[in-house]
Parts: structure tokens; C-alpha cells; sequence
């Protein structure tokens, strides 16, 4: 075989060589971008997922904070509407009081000008009652949305929210509940102050009607000494 045969023989296998070399490359770097292309697909699918459940957090929290913040204010209203409502009831026992112990003893002019004053306490009591039950009505409304806030933050993974949420709820049920339980005993105190004083009033009027049927009674007849004289 000559010089040249060989020679081209061998530039032959070098060329195919490097063709399917080239080839392989290729095909290596298709791979390659193939494989590199699902975890990069993964990750930003992963980062947009952990975006969403950070964003939804976020706006619970929002959620939760309004809530809570809807709650104190109607609880301070409620506590102070419940606390004017109590003086306002305790100063109607103390009249009622103060009269029941002076019937019978003051005219009926002073009798009048008590009862106008008790009867000024009655309308300002019954008003400030109709405060609290307003704001009352308004702070279980509060109530109720700050526990379906906690509820919604529990739901989100917000677990702190959810937390803060149920505490300041039971933090404002128990200061209204100590408060109105004073309310509640003054309206018991007054139930009973009252009591005594319609009893008392009956017992004066029966005593007047007494005294009258006394006063009305005929003058007793003189009866015969032939009916008094035994036989």
C-alpha cells in the first residue's frame, strides 16, 4: 500500500473522529440543558409558592390586627357605657332609699319634689342602659369577627396571629363580665329597694284606710238597762 493510500486512510479516521467528537458534544450539551432546566423549573415554582403562603400570612396578620383593634375599641365603649350605667343605677337606690325612709313623715309637696327627682334618675338610668346594650350589641359583633380573624390566621400557618387573636379575645370577655356582674348586682340591689318600697306604700295606704273606716264608724247606740239587767 503506498504512502498516500495510508496517509488518507488515517485523515479519513481523524475526520470521522472528530465528527462524531462534535457530535457527542452536542448531544452533551443538549443534555445538559435538559437536565439544568427542571430544578431551575422546580425552584422558581417552589419560591412562588413560599411567596404566596408568605403574602397570604402577611395579610391575615393584617386581618387579625384589624380585628383586634375593632374589639378594644368596642370593649372600652362597652366598659365605660356598663360603668356609667352602674353609677347611674346606684344613685337611684340611694333615693329610693332616701324616700322610702321619709313616707309618712313629709308633705305631699316634699313627696312630689322627691319623686321628680327620682324620676329624672329613672330616665337618665334608662338611657345609659340603652347605651350599653347599643355598644354591647356592637362588641359581640367584635367578638365574633375577631374569633373567625383567629380561626382564618390558624388556617394561613399564622400560628402567632392566631394566638394573639384568642388571647385578646378572652382578655376582653372577662373585663366586660367582671363589669357587668356590677352592673347586674345594682339592678338587683334596685329591684329590691323598690320592693320594700311598694310593700311600705301598701302598708301606709292600708293604715289611712283604717284609720278613715275607724273615724266613719257610727257613735255605738246606748242600749237599754232592761236589756242589760239579768232575769
Amino acid at each position: 500500500m503506498s504512502r498516500c493510500s495510508r496517509l488518507s486512510r488515517r485523515t479519513f479516521s481523524l475526520a470521522l473522529l472528530h465528527s462524531r467528537s462534535r457530535r457527542w458534544q452536542r448531544v452533551a450539551l443538549g443534555l445538559g440543558a435538559t437536565l439544568a432546566a427542571v430544578p431551575v423549573s422546580q425552584s422558581q415554582s417552589s419560591s412562588t409558592s413560599l411567596a404566596h403562603e408568605d403574602l397570604i400570612k402577611r395579610a391575615v396578620s393584617l386581618v387579625t390586627d384589624g380585628a383586634n383593634t375593632f374589639l378594644s375599641q368596642t370593649t372600652l365603649a362597652l366598659i365605660d357605657a356598663l360603668t356609667e350605667y352602674t353609677k347611674a343605677v346606684h344613685t337611684l337606690i340611694s333615693l329610693q332609699q332616701q324616700y322610702t325612709g321619709l313616707v309618712g313623715h313629709i308633705s305631699d309637696k316634699e313627696e312630689d319634689a322627691i319623686w321628680q327627682v327620682i324620676i329624672e334618675a329613672r330616665v337618665k338610668s334608662n338611657m345609659y342602659r340603652e347605651k350599653y346594650l347599643s355598644f354591647e350589641s356592637k362588641w359581640m359583633t367584635a367578638i365574633k369577627v375577631s374569633e373567625m380573624a383567629a380561626e382564618a390566621a390558624y388556617q394561613a400557618g399564622a400560628d402567632s396571629a392566631s394566638v394573639t387573636a384568642h388571647t385578646h379575645v378572652q382578655m376582653a370577655q372577662t373585663q366586660v363580665a367582671e363589669i357587668k356582674q356590677l352592673a347586674l348586682k345594682a339592678e338587683a340591689k334596685l329591684a329590691q329597694v323598690q320592693a320594700e318600697e311598694i310593700h311600705l306604700k301598701r302598708k301606709e295606704e292600708a293604715a289611712v284606710k283604717a284609720s278613715k273606716e275607724v273615724a266613719n264608724l257610727p257613735a255605738k247606740e246606748e242600749i237599754p238597762e232592761q236589756y242589760l239587767r239579768e232575769d
